[in-house]
C-alpha cells in the first residue's frame, strides 16, 4: 500500500515530516535509485527501496523500534538535524549510541538553544510542528539596541515574511511580547509564538530593525525548561506525552493566548499575568540518561 514519503520515513523514525519535504525538494532522497525532488511523493514501505544522500533507509528495522520521547536542553552549534553534513554536531549525538532512533520536533537553529523534544512519533510531531495546530512555543531572547514599544506593538499584531521555499509571502500569527529589560545597548525579553516557522523570531526582530544576539526556548505547549542541564536530557513522563498530545489536539484552541496578548500600555506599567501551569516528574522508563 502507497503512502506519501514524509509519513513512511516520519513512522521509521527517520526525521520529521517537515524536514522529510525539505530533503525531497533538496533532491537528496531517491526511491529505487530514481531521485525525487518534488511532492508529493507516493511509496511502499514494503517494496520500495529508499535511499537518503545515498544511504539506504531500513524501514522495517525502524518501525519496529518503541515510540520514546525526550526533552534535551539544547546547547549552541547543535543541528537539529538526522541526516549528517560534514563535522556538524547533531542533537541525536548527545543521546547515547544504543538509543532507539528519533528525530526533533521542529527546529532549533544551529545557534539558538534550549527545550528540544526528540521522538519517533511522527503523528505527535506533525501535530506539534504544523502552524494549523498553534502550539504555544515560549523564548527568551535578547537583541541588539533599544526596541521601541511601537515595535513589540506591531511584532504582537503580526508582520509579512517572506516564504523563500514557496515563493511567497505569509502574515505571522500574534505573538505576546514582555520586554524585561531595555537600554540603549540591547532589549531582552519574553516573546510566545503559536506557529515556529523557520527562523521566525530572528526574522520578527530583523523586521522591526533589530538583530537576536541570544535566542533560549524556554516552554513548548506544557513542557518547560527546568531541571534539565545544558546539553542534557530527560525521557518524558506519561502524563506529559498525553498533555502533548491534548496540546496537539485539533480540539485544543489557544483560546487564553489571544487574551493575554500585553499592550505596550500594560509593559509600561510591568503588569504581568501568571505564567502558565506547567508539567513535572521523573523519568519512569529504563532508559538511562547520559
Amino acid at each position: 500500500m502507497k503512502e506519501r514519503i514524509q509519513k513512511v520515513l516520519a513512522a521509521a523514525g527517520v526525521d520529521s515530516r517537515r524536514h522529510i519535504e525539505q530533503l525531497v525538494r533538496e533532491g537528496r532522497i531517491a526511491v529505487n535509485g530514481r531521485t525525487v525532488e518534488r511532492l508529493p511523493v507516493m511509496v511502499d514501505p514494503a517494496s520500495d527501496k529508499i535511499s537518503i544522500d545515498g544511504d539506504p533507509v531500513r524501514l522495517k528495522a525502524a518501525a519496529k523500534e518503541p515510540l520514546v520521547y525526550v526533552l534535551l536542553n539544547k546547547p549552541r552549534n547543535v543541528y537539529c538535524t538526522n541526516v549528517s553534513q560534514g563535522e556538524q554536531r547533531r542533537a541525536i549525538d548527545l543521546l547515547p549510541r544504543d538509543f532507539p532512533r528519533v528525530y526533533s520536533v521542529g527546529r532549533l537553529d544551529h545557534d539558538s538553544r534550549g527545550l528540544l523534544i526528540l521522538t519517533n512519533d511522527g503523528d505527535l510531531t506533525h501535530r506539534l510542528t504544523h502552524p494549523k495546530f498553534e502550539v504555544l512555543k515560549t523564548y527568551l531572547a535578547t537583541v541588539e539596541g533599544q526596541l521601541t514599544p511601537e515595535a513589540v506593538e506591531k511584532i504582537q499584531k503580526g508582520v509579512w515574511l517572506a516564504d523563500v521555499r514557496k515563493g511567497e509571502g505569509f502574515r505571522t500569527g500574534r505573538a505576546k511580547i514582555r520586554v524585561t529589560q531595555r537600554n540603549r545597548e540591547q532589549t531582552s525579553l519574553e516573546i510566545t509564538i503559536g506557529e515556529g516557522r523557520n527562523r521566525e523570531i530572528r526574522r520578527l526582530m530583523a523586521k522591526v530593525g533589530h538583530k537576536v544576539r541570544d535566542l533560549i526556548r524556554i516552554r513548548f505547549g506544557p513542557l518547560k525548561l527546568e531541571g534539565v542541564n545544558n546539553g542534557k536530557w530527560r525521557m518524558l513522563t506519561p502524563t506529559e506525552v498525553n498533555r502533548l498530545r491534548a496540546a496537539g489536539s485539533v480540539e485544543h484552541e489557544p483560546k487564553a493566548f489571544a487574551s493575554t496578548v500585553i499592550s505596550t500600555s500594560a509593559e509600561k506599567a510591568g503588569k504581568r499575568r501568571a505564567p502558565a501551569s506547567t508539567v513535572s516528574g521523573k523519568n519512569p522508563n529504563q532508559l538511562k540518561k547520559a
